[in-house]
């Protein structure tokens, strides 16, 4: 998790196909902590990777528009950059930072 003037860089490991959709967890990939992301979508055609951006945008609790894929698109690692953050950390993200998980 990365935070540049007003965008903050988040690492995700989408989980795709899940039973349920949820975020939370943490996961030690290339990007470093990593944010787990299970979304229902299977990994077709872009799908997992939308599910996962709507997801993480509802977590942060902004507007899906303002979330949008860095890198990652063919893989289950990817580095979503959230435009105009709300000021404060999400609860999501201050467990990741501090290295609990869920």
């Amino acid at each position: 998790m990365v935070t540049m003037d007003d965008s903050l860089t988040v690492a995700v490991r989408v989980k795709p196909g899940a039973s349920r959709a949820r975020v939370g967890g943490r996961f030690d990939g290339p990007h470093g902590p990593a944010l787990v992301v299970a979304v229902n979508a299977p990994a077709v055609d872009g799908r997992a990777t939308e599910a996962a951006r709507r997801a993480l945008a509802d977590a942060l609790g902004v507007r899906p528009a303002a979330v949008s894929l860095r890198s990652g698109a063919a893989s289950r690692d990817k580095l979503f950059l959230v435009a105009h953050p709300a000021p404060g950390l999400p609860d999501v993200l201050r467990r990741l930072r501090d290295g609990s998980a869920g």
